[in-house]
């Protein structure tokens, strides 16, 4: 399943959630303060380019987790 990015129109939180591309953004609860103004916001790509022909995201291999707690 894709990972989406979302802003709390509340309290500006970042957050992102697993979820189905057909779910209705109507039902995403900010994981700070639980409204659901939120906004699906635009990310960045992390997949590797080079030689390589992996689609493997570039920090996947890495270790290190990220800021919303998804490694």
């Amino acid at each position: 399943m894709p990972i989406f990015e979302y802003k709390c129109n509340k309290c500006s939180k970042v957050f992102e959630v697993i979820a189905t591309s057909s779910e209705d953004s109507e039902k995403i609860e900010c994981s700070k303060c639980g409204s659901t103004n939120v906004s699906k916001t635009i990310s960045a790509g992390s997949y590797r380019v080079g030689s390589g022909k992996s689609s493997i995201p570039a920090g996947a291999l890495s270790g290190c987790s990220s800021r919303s707690g998804f490694s």
